[in-house]
């Protein structure tokens, strides 16, 4: 193993960070083309971002917004794993619920004084790369595990492996990563070494006045129940995002049992300074 990581570094090692989806990314590629890979996967990373910002007045979310509908394969993708994960999570995990979630962002973002009011319902059916609804759809909970996903690719190649993270959703990682503490300290509270994508959610990352970005409309609740949730998912980074943002949503028992339930996934739950961990977690971590 030595030997060849040795031979991946003479050819290229290149790390690369940029801003995309209001957050850092970082990508880092050893091999041949490194630097062409790293820039490949930045330029993927913003063509999706502008593609799927309901922010930016040319994207496709925003003319779905705008019309009830938009022919876009990427939109399409999102739509038909958010209706997947809207009827495996009880509706906990809703892509209905754009208004509410456009309304957040602008809180957040310290753009207006004023909290979204109720949760809404709607209708979205997809055919092929056309989606349809009669109600705006939040894509948010999918989207930067899918930039994260559809970049990594672009890393990957004969003689090159990469990795690439973006506010605390990863590709498969290269070695041991980090998990960021939610109280602040230096010290990673977890070290993780996995070939499944990992994501971190919960109440430390976005929050203005004790509220954040996450919400549970089957409970009319705006509110992450814990510090952080961080999910290591085998099928991919898109799994990990929607998932990580479903427990934070959850009571500790309801994220628990979802979490252990669910094939192909593990989770490590902070809660009140507690660590509640999957049984197959501890699997995934360095050095345990």
């Amino acid at each position: 193993m030595a030997t060849r990581n040795s031979a991946y570094e003479r050819l290229g090692d290149t790390r690369r960070t940029f801003r995309c989806c209001d957050t850092t990314f970082r990508a880092h590629v050893i091999g041949i083309r490194a630097d062409h890979a790293a820039l490949a996967a930045q330029h993927t990373a913003e063509r999706l971002e502008s593609t799927l910002d309901a922010f930016d007045a040319e994207s496709a979310v925003r003319r779905l917004d705008e019309t009830g509908h938009v022919r876009n394969e990427h939109v399409a993708r999102l739509v038909r794993r958010g209706i997947e994960y809207f009827d495996r999570t009880d509706h906990v995990f809703d892509i209905h619920q754009g208004r509410v979630e456009r309304g957040l962002k602008r809180y957040l973002r310290g753009d207006t004084e004023s909290l979204p009011e109720g949760f809404d319902t709607g209708s979205v059916a997809v055919d092929g790369s056309h989606v349809e609804t009669d109600v705006r759809l939040d894509l948010n909970g999918l989207a930067k595990g899918y930039i994260v996903d559809r970049a990594a690719d672009a890393l990957e190649g004969l003689g090159r492996r990469g990795f690439l993270s973006g506010g605390g959703d990863m590709s498969p990682p290269t070695g041991p990563i980090a998990i960021e503490s939610p109280y602040g300290d230096e010290a990673p509270i977890k070290t993780l070494d996995t070939d499944w994508s990992v994501a971190t959610s919960g109440s430390y990352r976005r929050d203005r006045d004790g509220v954040d970005h996450i919400y549970d409309p089957t409970a009319g609740r705006i509110g992450a129940h814990h510090e952080s949730v961080t999910v290591v998912a085998r099928r991919d980074c898109m799994e990990a995002d929607a998932l990580a943002t479903t427990l934070a949503a959850l009571p500790l028992s309801d994220a628990r049992s979802l979490a252990e339930d669910w094939d192909g996934l593990e989770a490590l739950v902070v809660h009140e300074g507690v660590f509640h961990r999957t049984s197959g977690f501890n699997d995934h971590v360095f050095d345990k």
